[in-house]
């Protein structure tokens, strides 16, 4: 009894000057442990997240793989909306409790004004409305619920461990980088996502740790998800200067439609706030279901068709009908609280747009040489790019995700000028904030407080009085 005691007060004293340490802004060693372990209980939960979605969507599509709802009748492509709005409505009704703001927003507005600490209410919430939602098909993606996920199990680490606030601040930044990581198998993107959105913050301190915790989802998911790049294409350039002139209009176009996908956003969230939010799941889940019926390619997230347009599958009017079906969906569902994600479907818009674009230019300019895949990839970039406010990240994403080295120059230009067609012609902010004071939240950046923020009281106070 007494070597218990002993061994209690010794861990408790050890906690204790670790806390202490922790405060400090240059705890770089103890803060890459703890990334560390971030990593390995997120890449555990994308992981467990993946495999209740994939079985689900397998059984439920009769084994034709996840997002394949064009295998189902006009029929159930209207139940499925529909059952899952029912289920959705339900869970929100009686077990959210006014929390309907999750993915990325909520972690941008709890860093804001909450010092990063999360809910173990929004952890279940969104691990279980998301997999609801994908399953019957609504137009969202599961990158904003793995962003969200990994966030979440940072701060709960932190709080569980009582770990000062500038600690928990840095877990979920290590947290938000290990759901992207795990989700696309692309360490650097999920890196540069948390730094350049959630953090804001290019310190040493945070930095180190944020990376080991992409790497070491990384690895969980390889270990069990596989290694394998989740679009497969082959390697695609310019194929001369030429084709400058249209990535600067590819680019325009896409910042333009990202510019209407957040207006609408804002217009049908500023509408469907007033209604109780079980009337605003069915309205999602009508809405989808219709489309649905009409356009199955829509539903979901959508990569199979994505993978699609990027090897010059449709034609120029089916793919440029899908980006605007694809629009109108995803800001239906974003905006009415049907929790998911935007990358996923910001990809889905911008690839069918791009190669919509490529195949009109192909027919125009036959001469050139254009590949409608290459304007595909530069317009998914650009559509995410533009509406997240994320350029590096963008780009990044795109260079992980197509293992196409000689994306990164149009890469650029085109992601560029749809950030800067988006927020300085049009004035719009990113979805993300968009979404937060849509709700009648609110979101503000300041570097002093971000200065503050990065060092405890603990750190600074005299104990000696």
């Amino acid at each position: 009894m007494n070597l218990s005691r002993k061994m209690h007060d010794w861990f408790s004293r050890q906690m204790e000057s670790t806390r202490l340490h922790l405060a400090r802004p240059d705890a770089l060693i103890q803060l890459a442990v703890m990334g560390l372990i971030t990593g390995l209980l997120a890449g555990a939960v994308i992981v467990c997240f993946r495999y209740l979605i994939e079985a689900a969507q397998n059984f439920a599509l009769r084994g034709n793989g996840p997002d394949a709802f064009e295998s189902l009748t006009p029929w159930m492509r209207f139940v499925f909306p529909l059952a899952g709005a029912i289920a959705l409505a339900v869970m929100f009704r009686w077990f959210a409790k006014g929390l309907y703001v999750l993915g990325v927003a909520r972690v941008l507005e709890r860093m804001a004004y909450h010092q990063g600490h999360l809910t173990l209410r929004g952890f279940v919430l969104q691990f279980f409305g998301v997999a609801i939602a994908l399953i019957s098909g609504h137009s969202v993606g599961r990158e904003g619920a793995h962003i969200f996920l990994g966030a979440c199990t940072g701060s709960l680490l932190g709080q569980k461990l009582e770990l000062p606030n500038n600690a928990v601040r840095t877990l979920v930044g290590c947290g938000t980088a290990a759901g992207i990581a795990a989700s696309f198998n692309t360490p650097l993107a999920g890196v540069i996502f948390s730094l350049e959105v959630i953090m804001m913050d290019y310190q040493l301190a945070s930095f180190i740790p944020v990376i080991l915790s992409a790497v070491t989802a990384t690895v969980v998911s390889n270990a069990f998800l596989g290694n394998a790049a989740v679009f497969s294409v082959p390697i695609m350039e310019l194929g001369s200067l030429k084709e400058i002139p249209l990535v600067v209009i590819l680019g325009l176009l896409s910042g333009t439609l990202a510019a209407g996908f957040i207006i609408m956003v804002k217009k049908i969230a500023g509408k469907g706030k007033v209604w109780p939010i079980e009337w605003q799941m069915m309205a999602a889940g009508i809405s989808i279901a219709l489309l649905g019926m009409w356009l199955p390619e829509v539903m979901g997230i959508g990569y199979d068709t994505i993978n699609i347009a990027l090897i010059g599958g449709y034609s120029a009017g089916l793919l440029l009908l899908m980006a605007a079906a694809k629009l109108v969906a995803t800001s239906i569902c974003s905006a009415l609280n049907v929790p998911g994600g935007m990358i996923g479907p910001s990809f889905f818009i911008g690839a069918t747009l791009g190669a919509g674009f490529g195949h009109l230019m192909i027919a125009w300019l036959p001469d050139i040489g254009i590949q409608p895949g290459l304007y595909a990839m530069l317009g998914m970039s650009a559509m995410m790019g533009a509406s997240l406010q994320a350029p590096l990240a963008a780009l990044t994403a795109l260079l992980e995700l197509t293992d196409n080295p000689q994306i990164i120059m149009p890469g650029m230009l085109v992601v560029v000028i749809a950030g800067l067609t988006a927020s300085e012609l049009f004035g719009q902010e990113s979805l993300f904030i968009t979404m937060l004071k849509a709700k009648g939240l609110d979101y503000k950046q300041h570097p002093v407080l971000a200065a503050l923020r990065r060092v405890g009281v603990a750190s600074i106070m005299n104990k000696d009085f």
